[in-house]
């Protein structure tokens, strides 16, 4: 009964308790009025009575402790116990379409570009619990690599085997992100994102960016669009040694920022540049802060009444209260 959990639905019935001690000085300056005195020259007869005289007060401590129970009662404690239930009242289906070209294995970004970039968006979907996510690559080609779903486990065991090489190389922006389009144009969410990111300029495949940003338009498909890369030049592979070992070289950062604003700006995105490791994450956490699912949260409320012991307790104490009164200490009152 006293948890944690328990509070008073009337407390201002606690002001009551000051006018206890007002009692209590009253009762001690009039006591002797309510005795009668016998002088006599010998009291051993009345030991007893003696002893019941000075148990007296004991009538008064009742009668105040009834009081105080009243009080509390009056007070009315109650203990609350609250159960929770949430509700996402609005999801949203997103598409990461991320380039796998050769120049994603530039080391700008440590250590290299892909790898920064896996990193990042397993973070970025760990933090997504209430949205489904899939996947597209593009280099000079798109597959989806995870169609959109819920489970998260799938789809961070995908960003894990993203891998450089495994489809034919160039930079396909349209097809990247007419792919991810592609997935999106059937979702029934009331918000569908695409995270479109690049490092180059779009040098092939058959489908027009523009004509994939019309589309995603048309559709209400919001696209984020990153760039990137460092500011200058870059370390990229260039060729193989006869062991099979890339070859590094320097050469400028190309990115198409222009194209990759264009497509922001038409489907009420935003582009970012991404320099570096930490401004490629803090693109990312902008992006999770910027896209909120809502979530609504149910509390329900069990409340228990607590004042019937109480009001039983002080019954009890007059009860004791007035037959002590009336049978032992009668002769006294």
């Amino acid at each position: 009964m006293m948890g944690s959990n328990l509070e008073f639905l009337n407390p201002e019935f606690f002001w009551l308790f000051l006018i206890l001690p007002i009692i209590a000085a009253w009762v001690y300056f009039t006591r002797k009025k309510d005795s009668a005195y016998l002088k006599i020259s010998d009291t051993k007869g009345f030991a007893q009575q003696n002893i019941l005289a000075k148990l007296k007060p004991l009538l008064n401590l009742l009668r105040i402790l009834a009081i105080s129970s009243l009080i509390i009662a009056l007070a009315r404690p109650r203990t609350v116990e609250v159960s929770k239930k949430t509700k996402t009242t609005r999801g949203i289906d997103i598409v990461m379409a991320i380039d796998v070209s050769a120049s994603m294995l530039a080391k700008d970004l440590k250590p290299n570009r892909l790898e920064a970039l896996k990193s990042v968006a397993s973070k970025f979907v760990s933090q997504r619990p209430n949205d489904r996510i899939g996947i597209v690559v593009y280099a000079g080609e798109s597959f989806t690599q995870t169609p959109i779903t819920s489970d998260k486990r799938i789809v961070l065991n995908t960003i894990r085997k993203i891998h450089w090489g495994e489809i034919e190389d160039g930079t396909a922006i349209g097809m990247g992100l007419g792919s991810a389009v592609n997935r999106l144009k059937a979702s029934k969410a009331k918000s569908k994102v695409i995270i479109l990111l690049t490092d180059g300029v779009n040098n092939s495949g058959f489908v027009d960016p523009k004509t994939a940003t019309d589309l995603a338009k048309g559709l209400g498909i919001k696209v984020y669009t990153i760039g990137l890369g460092t500011n200058g030049t870059a370390l990229f592979p260039v060729a193989k040694d006869a062991s099979g070992k890339l070859i590094f070289k320097k050469a400028p950062v190309e990115i198409d920022e222009k194209l990759l604003k264009y497509i922001a700006g038409e489907t009420e995105g935003k582009y970012f540049r991404a320099t570096d490791n930490n401004k490629l994450a803090l693109i990312y956490d902008e992006i999770n802060k910027l896209e909120k699912t809502k979530v609504e949260e149910f509390k329900y409320y069990n409340y228990q009444e607590k004042y019937r012991p109480f009001v039983f307790l002080a019954g009890l104490l007059i009860l004791i209260e007035m037959l002590l009164r009336f049978t032992v200490f009668r002769s006294f009152i």
